[in-house]
């Protein structure tokens, strides 16, 4: 199966050249790691921040530049800060052409829940509702279970919801998957791991036509 750094080197295989892309916090951030050659990518961070490029190496970290997460980030030429005010209106101006984001719970139906388990405390919802109300083209990074090892795709989220019907691909450790109006379309398998692996990893309705294929990185 796939770790946080594999799961991101599928989603970069999404990218296209001049995409505006912003990065949630988590295993998103990892993308900026992985752009594809021949293309160019401007990242976008809620925080203010155009242009966000690779993490930097030990050592090398300027405390000053971070993402929303607040970690230290790299910048590329041409770079730009804004205020979140500003930051904003791109999201909700529809100008970010994909949203990748983390999530706890996917449901078949692109339902995402990201930002609130019940009983425990948080410090806000962030910018998660923003991005899925404005962003047509969303893709979630996540583990496809929990530490209990129970299923993190359901036929229904059991936490509150970020958005309803906005997820398009939910890109796990097992497994490439798109959401349609009849559940989970199987696309890809994560290198070593079975169909049955992904079936039995998934509660929501997992459709899978033909034989499916091994995850290719290169």
């Amino acid at each position: 199966m796939l770790d946080k750094n594999g799961i991101a080197r599928r989603i970069a295989k999404e990218l296209k050249d001049g995409y505006f892309v912003n990065l949630g916090i988590g295993i998103p951030t990892l993308v900026a790691n992985y752009i594809p050659e021949g293309i160019e990518v401007e990242f976008q961070s809620e925080n203010g921040v155009l242009g966000m490029g690779p993490f930097p190496y030990e050592g090398e970290e300027d405390a000053d530049i971070i993402n929303a997460g607040k970690q230290t980030i790299t910048t590329m030429p041409g770079a730009s800060f804004f205020d979140s005010a500003t930051s904003f209106n791109m999201i909700r101006g529809q100008h970010v052409d994909l949203t990748i984001l983390g999530a706890m719970e996917v449901s078949e139906s692109g339902d995402i829940a990201n930002w609130k388990i019940p009983g425990k405390m948080v410090k806000g919802m962030g910018g998660a509702m923003d991005l899925v109300a404005s962003a047509e083209n969303i893709i979630v990074a996540m583990m496809h279970t929990n530490k209990a090892g129970a299923s993190k795709l359901l036929k229904k989220c059991s936490l509150p919801l970020t958005g309803v019907h906005c997820v398009k691909k939910v890109v796990t450790n097992l497994a490439l998957l798109e959401i349609t109006d009849n559940g989970f379309v199987l696309l890809e398998r994560a290198p070593g791991i079975s169909v049955e692996d992904i079936k039995e990893a998934t509660e929501g309705n997992l459709i899978i036509k033909g034989e499916i294929p091994e995850m290719i990185f290169d």
